[in-house]
């Protein structure tokens, strides 16, 4: 059959160790690459671009950061709006400030400058975890919306409160302001979606993923045979501090455009990602994906079939989303709680033994 392993001979320790062990999983995964780069950019339009593609990206990068402070170290997180917010924020000052250096930069600078202010919030996990980590992390959410609401300097002293994203442009292309076109704002948004995935499955594999697992798992065991908590857990922060600030600055720049950060990153924002990463799949880098792309498209699905095909008012189909969410939640939280990541590695394991029972 097609979906075995049978002929794979593997004859290197790397080569043993490969994500994709599979030929067809390794070929599906060059394909899908292939078809993002190279045939949606001409296909795309202004809608699939505004809402399914954009936000599918940036919430992926989003949720691969929560999934490994939640999903791979365990320290629960409640603050993913607010943090957000300052890679937002970040991004937009250092546009206004260096006009100069490319946005590119502009973008991994706002996730560094996130990953310090997420390592900030992140000290208390030293000393507590669990339900009292979660309020910790809420309080910062609060706080953090707040201090760019009331301090006027984050918004240069904007009369509307309102940050607004200067025109800015890679390799002469416009990628933010209003004169942007789908294609390159997909572009950009896709290669820090891949490079952020990348990332972060060569981490969790490595020495660091293995150390935070560890502490996820039980701490005490983990610090007796070696595991630094302190530097396990900041580093957890960091990294998932770096992917979310990096969304969030693209989530402004390139998505929005304008932004006011009660409405844009309140701690419905937070609740989002943190849907995303439990119905998708706790502990699971394809998990990150497949909540995203759950969560984006499914208010698309339920508009043209409710709106559009059946009638219904809007109302009602919105009241619908947040039914079928919070039943998903509670489905997966009892019968499944890895999330679709399990169902599709269920699926991927029958194929590998069909047509045997064992």
């Amino acid at each position: 059959m097609f979906y075995r392993e049978a002929g794979d001979f593997k004859t290197s320790y790397s080569a043993d160790n490969q994500t994709f062990p599979i030929r067809f999983d390794r070929l599906g995964y060059y394909t899908a690459l292939l078809v993002a780069f190279l045939v949606i950019p001409f296909l795309i339009n202004d809608y699939w671009a505004n809402a399914i593609l954009l936000p599918f990206l940036i919430y992926a990068i989003a949720a691969l950061g929560l999934n490994i402070l939640v999903g791979y170290c365990g320290q629960v997180s409640l603050g993913t709006g607010g943090f957000m917010a300052v890679g937002a924020y970040a991004c937009y000052k250092l546009m206004t400030s260096f006009p100069e250096v490319n946005i590119f930069f502009h973008v991994i600078l706002s996730g560094g400058i996130t990953a310090l202010v997420c390592v900030v919030f992140g000290l208390p996990s030293l000393r507590i975890k669990g339900f009292y980590l979660a309020v910790a992390t809420l309080a910062a959410q609060f706080f953090l919306v707040w201090m760019f609401n009331r301090v006027s300097w984050f918004y240069n002293y904007s009369a509307s409160g309102q940050i607004n994203a200067p025109e800015r442009t890679v390799f002469g292309i416009e990628v933010t302001g209003p004169n942007t076109e789908a294609w390159a704002t997909y572009l950009f948004c896709l290669v820090f979606t891949v490079v952020s995935a990348l990332i972060a499955r060569n981490l969790t594999r490595g020495m660091a993923g293995r150390k935070w697992m560890a502490i996820r798992d039980m701490d005490i065991a983990a610090e007796i045979i070696g595991v630094n908590p302190l530097k396990a857990k900041i580093s957890a922060f960091a990294v998932s501090g770096f992917f979310v600030g990096i969304s969030g600055a693209l989530f402004f720049a390139v998505y929005l455009g304008a932004v006011e950060v009660g409405e844009a990153f309140g701690i419905t924002k937070s609740f989002l990602v943190l849907f995303m990463i439990i119905i998708g799949g706790l502990g699971s880098i394809f998990g990150s994906f497949a909540g995203a792309a759950f969560l984006v498209l499914l208010p698309v699905v339920l508009k043209v079939v409710g709106v559009d095909w059946l009638g219904w008012p809007t109302d009602i189909v919105a009241h619908l989303q947040l039914v079928i969410v919070g039943g998903l939640i509670i489905m997966f939280l009892i019968l499944e709680p890895h999330g679709l990541a399990q169902l599709w590695r269920v699926t991927k394991q029958k194929l590998r033994l069909w047509p045997f029972p064992h």
